[in-house]
């Protein structure tokens, strides 16, 4: 920790140039009042690094906290601090392009007003989505009707929406872990989430886009502003604009290590790829930017420091992927590689290679499971019990739930919380009961948070410790709003029904229903058989139990609980509900840290 460099104020620096004025108070409520960011409630991080928290990670929540508008270069201005992400602007000849406008439409309303506030009543020219996160889109109706030009990356909208379909209720579950909005803010409880403070909790929209980029150095032009592209992955694009000699990285490069696999869920990114395109980035671009912007943190200025910034960024990605392969190929463990590997000295002395949201660790693992899957080769580990069964075990055979809380005092006073930790998570999966055994866990997860550089890392441990005490805490937000949902295709809407049949439940059923989507001139046909949810388009004429007439609304009005109200019925009405009552609901609050 002494060797790291307190003493470099450069990003201070950064963070503060071309300052122009503060959102006060930096609360922003709903029309019914109710509070969806709250950045003055982050002001504690002003003073001193506390004890309850790792000084790096207290430095990189100091940097975030700041917020207001803040002039880039000539003409582009970024709204800081009102969100998770930034929000840019970029002056064109009749009005302003708005990049990437957060997630909460309450928050980028509150972010366009400010602009106004000091640079005139400028309409919404155009919308540019540098991918497909909803904390790049979500507030897009705070800021456009729609109207104007929208421009996304090729494969946008599948990205956009994907997990909302497939796994948006467990990811939105562990979301509350990753971000920890029931945390206070405080040096002992919620102090960022590393790419901003956190996320807002307001309503989300999607407007789709109206032009796509499909290929590196294609070239658009949005109210007088040029831009030229470099498509990267997945679903996401660097673009340089020529005039302002400025560079916009999206979240390819900020100024921290990123997730190549959130804590809270997703797909593993190709690191491999990511490093190539940053280095097709520098070749494309480097010489060509006076200063570099990003979808988070703060700019960086001058064509060197951009060059050396994007480089150590593309070297920091290389290596864990070479690293890794390295030790794999060894026959190391995921876990093994993720403790032999440790940074390059060069690159662990710069702040934005640190993990603040990914880490080295769990960013290795990623690496591997990618590769290799979850399984290490081990025959041990081919068939395990399942937690709670192993659990049971684990503790009768240490002696029972006193003895394995003994066994875990022991290695808290020798400061072994990690061990500490696993002992005692068995404990309580054994017995949830146990209240000496919660307690010790949520004080070992609350110490192990307090030392944590990244701060997802944090948030989980410390909501962990706080679900243990407290009971389940559930998420402010539920996924799938409805800009979300009507942009779903019709496959994504029979997914969703797809992955809500109980199979077992659904066994000896045998059904199938034709829906003829007036509004898009399509005719789908789903079958249910052997518990499995088939779909086809275009199926042949007959052999339907039930027809279904409807638009693609009153279908997703169907997904939600509507009803089948002005919808036409052909054969047989109660295939609908036999079908209806093979589906399970969703378990939004499900337990983590209990069995």
């Amino acid at each position: 920790m002494a060797d790291l460099p307190f003493h470099d104020r450069g990003d201070f620096e950064d963070a503060d140039r071309g300052f122009i004025a503060k959102l006060t108070p930096a609360v922003i409520k709903t029309m019914d009042g109710r509070v969806v960011w709250d950045n003055d409630s982050y002001d504690f991080l002003q003073g001193d690094c506390p004890a309850t928290a790792h000084p790096s990670l207290w430095r990189q929540g100091a940097l975030c906290a700041r917020q207001g508008l803040y002039e880039v270069t000539d003409g582009i201005y970024q709204v800081r601090g009102l969100d998770l992400s930034n929000m840019t602007l970029v002056e064109g000849e009749h009005g302003v392009v708005v990049i990437d406008p957060l997630i909460s439409t309450e928050c980028a309303a509150a972010a366009l007003k400010l602009y106004r506030a000091h640079r005139g009543d400028r309409p919404v020219t155009g919308v540019i989505y540098t991918h497909a996160h909803a904390d790049h889109y979500g507030g897009v109706r705070g800021v456009t009707g729609g109207g104007v030009p929208i421009l996304a990356p090729a494969g946008f909208m599948e990205n956009a929406v994907t997990d909302n379909v497939y796994a948006g209720f467990a990811m939105t579950r562990r979301a509350v872990y990753m971000y920890a909005p029931a945390l206070p803010r405080s040096p002992e409880g919620q102090i960022g989430a590393g790419p901003g403070m956190t996320a807002s909790t307001g309503t989300v929209s999607l407007i789709p886009p109206t032009i796509e980029v499909t290929r590196t150095g294609q070239e658009e032009t949005i109210d007088g502003v040029r831009m030229l592209f470099q498509l990267t992955a997945p679903a996401e694009m660097n673009f340089l604009l020529p005039d302002r000699r400025a560079l916009c990285l999206a979240e390819n490069a900020t100024h921290n290590q990123h997730n190549l696999l959130p804590l809270g869920g997703g797909a593993v990114r190709d690191v491999r790829a990511w490093a190539r395109q940053l280095t097709e980035a520098i070749a494309l671009f480097g010489g060509r930017a006076e200063v570099a912007f990003a979808a988070h943190h703060w700019p960086t200025w001058g064509h060197d420091r951009i060059e050396r910034f994007l480089a150590q960024q593309r070297d920091l990605y290389a290596y864990l992927h070479d690293q890794t392969l390295r030790l794999l190929n060894q026959g190391l463990t995921a876990p093994e590689i993720a403790e032999a590997v440790h940074m390059p000295p060069e690159l662990e002395q710069v702040w934005h290679t640190h993990g603040y949201y990914g880490s080295l660790s769990h960013n290795v693992k990623a690496i591997y499971q990618r590769y290799l899957g979850w399984f290490d080769g081990n025959p041990a580990h081919l068939w395990e019990h399942p937690p709670r069964e192993s659990a049971i075990r684990y503790v009768e055979c240490l002696g029972g739930g006193a003895a394995v809380v003994a066994f875990a005092r022991r290695y808290i006073d020798e400061n072994d919380l990690r061990f500490a930790a696993q002992l005692l998570n068995h404990a309580v999966f054994a017995d949830e009961g146990n209240k000496e055994a919660r307690d010790l866990l949520a004080e070992v997860y609350t110490r192990l948070g307090h030392g944590a550089e990244n701060a997802t890392w944090r948030n989980f441990y410390l909501m962990g410790a706080l679900e243990l005490a407290d009971g389940i805490l559930p998420a402010a937000m539920a996924p799938g709003s409805p800009d979300v949902l009507a942009a779903l295709s019709v496959e994504q809407i029979f997914d969703s029904i797809a992955i809500r049949v109980n199979g077992p439940r659904a066994w000896h059923e045998r059904l199938a229903i034709d829906w003829d989507l007036t509004d898009l001139g399509e005719r789908h046909r789903t079958t249910l058989s052997n518990g499995a949810f088939i779909q086809q388009p275009a199926p042949p004429d007959g052999g339907a139990d039930l027809t279904l007439r409807l638009t693609k609304a009153q279908l997703v009005g169907l997904l939600a609980g509507k009803g089948v109200e002005g919808v036409e019925r052909e054969g047989d009405t109660s295939v609908l509900q036999r079908l209806v009552a093979v589906l399970d609901r969703p378990a939004p609050d499900f337990a983590i840290v209990t069995a």
